[in-house]
């Protein structure tokens, strides 16, 4: 059975170079099978969202064009539990090897430790690979041999071991391509990923989903952004961060090639402040890790407080709000900008997400799972660990959280990091003729500013939906509540 050729499941690393288990597989020297199978039934609530689908079908179009182009054999496309489906492709063409990436998501885990168990016991060997982090889950921990709760000294601990973060692999992507496929799947169009509604116009006009786009992004970001990243990327209105975290979480490019391209930079730089500026970022993809790092020692943490003092936490259930947040029709310009940025683009910018999580959590009560829902199905870099951890932590329920007491004023955060209301204007259109002075707070414009704006409020634009300083005191009300039950 020497020449039985072997399989490659595809998963979340949808590309062909600095892929260790692709790599792997090829130097077998035998045929490999490139599989991809989308399975709905094992993630079970956390099955892709909207947006998430749109990116996965772009990507999986691009990646199938890449692996013709590299003469290798067709990729192929299923549809089922994940499971059953790679058992089936294993008998059909005989494979006696099967290889992939690890993924760290507790169903992808209780999946593959059982699969692996009984391939391994029908015969077939099974190689799996770290490919989608800096460092296992498991490989940094404190002084007692336990997992960190407090992201400081896990960065820490990671910066420490950098230097064992290994190098992107250079080789070419070379295999054997059989004289007809061994196997067929179904087209990319019958998988299903594709909305029938085309709301996504939008996102297709910001991004370009696969390896290509992911490169495009990095280089763009190493020749501009990166070295003013610290100083900038708190501003929604400038292009001052990196807009990569979609391609990493498809594993268009992998956060070993990203570390050590931004690192180079580093090491040939004299600049202090571009220093800093890149060092910011690498900031970033440690807490990336910190939060596959939580997930891991906390399989609950997408659905359960990390803070059990939450757990009884007073939330309220108000349908009419949540809608009037989800569609960016609060009143508050800077939240309604982020939200609509959402729906448009399937992304929004850092600051803006803490801006509106902190409005979601605090100023309207609601419960910070109906956030991360709607985030889930709307945001392109939909993310189980990074959403559990953003939500979590603006929610002051999270591992090393913000304190539920600091509460963001949406319009402060407003003056300070939209000035001039560029972003404001990109997105809520409606304010665009307002003069900066009360286009953070329109209900404070006299008449007649609102007249020449062509603003009338109720009507052209919504009456803020809440007054911030009578739910600033209602959530500290409720916070109190909350530690005197616990």
């Amino acid at each position: 059975m020497s020449n039985a050729p072997v399989l490659f499941w595809f998963r979340g690393d949808l590309r062909l170079k600095d892929n260790p288990a692709l790599r792997a597989a090829l130097q077998t020297g035998r045929a490999v099978v490139p599989v991809y199978i989308h399975d709905e039934k094992t993630p079970g609530i956390w099955k892709p969202g909207g947006a998430s689908r749109w990116w996965l079908h772009r990507s999986l179009g691009a990646l199938a064009k890449d692996i013709k182009a590299a003469g290798l054999h067709p990729l192929v496309f299923l549809k089922g539990a994940a499971d059953e489906e790679l058992k089936k492709l294993v008998k059909a063409t005989s494979a006696t090897e099967v290889y992939w990436n690890r993924c760290y998501a507790p169903y992808a885990i209780a999946r593959d430790k059982a699969l692996k168990q009984d391939l391994k016991e029908s015969g077939v060997a099974v190689h799996s690979f770290a490919a989608a982090l800096l460092f296992e889950p498991w490989e940094i921990q404190n002084k007692s041999g336990q997992p960190y709760r407090v992201f400081t000294p896990f960065s820490k601990a990671l910066l420490e071991k950098s230097g064992a973060i290994r190098p992107p692999l250079q080789d070419a992507v070379k295999g054997t391509k059989p004289a007809k496929p061994l196997a067929e799947g179904r087209p990319l169009e019958a998988l299903g990923l594709m909305p029938e509604i085309k709301w996504y116009e939008g996102m297709a006009a910001q991004w370009q989903p696969g390896e290509a786009g992911a490169k495009k992004r990095l280089n763009e970001f190493l020749d501009g952004g990166v070295g003013q990243y610290k100083a900038e990327r708190d501003f929604p209105g400038r292009e001052g961060v990196s807009r990569l975290s979609p391609h990493l979480h498809f594993g268009e490019v992998s956060p070993h090639t990203v570390w050590h391209a931004v690192s180079a930079r580093i090491a040939k730089s004299k600049d202090g402040r571009f220093i800093a500026n890149a060092q910011a970022y690498l900031r970033q993809l440690i807490w990336r890790e910190f939060s596959w790092h939580l997930l891991y020692h906390a399989p609950d943490f997408p659905e359960q407080p990390w803070n059990k003092q939450f757990a009884n936490f007073p939330w309220m259930e108000d349908e009419d709000l949540l809608r009037r947040w989800q569609r960016g029709q609060t009143g508050y310009p800077i939240v309604d900008a982020g939200m609509r940025q959402l729906w448009r683009t399937g992304w929004m910018h850092n600051r803006v997400r803490m801006i509106v999580g902190s409005f979601l959590v605090k100023n309207l009560l609601l419960h910070w799972r109906a956030g991360e829902d709607w985030f889930w199905d709307t945001l392109v870099d939909a993310d189980l660990a990074n959403n559990a951890a953003g939500w979590q932590w603006i929610a002051g329920c999270g591992a090393d959280a913000a304190p539920y007491f600091r509460i963001f004023n949406p319009v402060l955060q407003s003056r300070k990091f939209d000035a001039e209301g560029d972003y404001i204007r990109a997105y809520v259109p409606e304010l665009k003729d307002m003069p900066a002075k009360y286009l953070h707070a329109p209900w404070e414009a006299p008449p007649d500013v609102l007249a020449e704006a062509r603003v009338t409020l109720g009507e052209t634009y919504p009456h803020p939906i809440v007054d911030h300083s009578e739910a600033r005191n209602r959530a500290l009300r409720a916070y109190d509540e909350s530690k005197s039950a616990a």
